[in-house]
């Protein structure tokens, strides 16, 4: 069984990542609906700006939790597919790390 993850574009210009065993299309369906009285009710309409299926929905979750801990950055560049900017926001988030105390 296939399991996705998926971030939407709100209305309000946030993003909202999550992720479904459904298909994309309903999944998005029932955010725009107002099916789900979470984050997206108030910040409708949402679209569809990047998804990625998975053959195991357990590394689905685990690609979710991973995508919530970034950076408005990082998602704009996973969106826009510069894997070069991801993977340098991606070294600037470990150097940041380094030099806390």
């Amino acid at each position: 069984m296939n399991a996705f993850v998926y971030i939407l574009r709100c209305s309000d210009g946030s993003y909202y990542v999550g992720s479904t065993r459904e298909s994309l299309e309903t999944r998005v369906a029932e955010h725009n609906s107002g099916f789900y009285g979470g984050y997206t009710m108030s910040r409708r309409p949402v679209e569809l700006v990047w998804s990625q299926d998975f053959d195991r929905v357990t590394d689905a979750i685990a690609a979710e939790r991973q995508l919530k801990g970034w950076s408005r950055a990082k998602k704009e560049a996973l969106i826009a597919g510069d894997l070069d900017l991801l993977h340098q926001l991606s070294k600037r988030g470990a150097e940041a790390r380094e030099l806390r105390p």
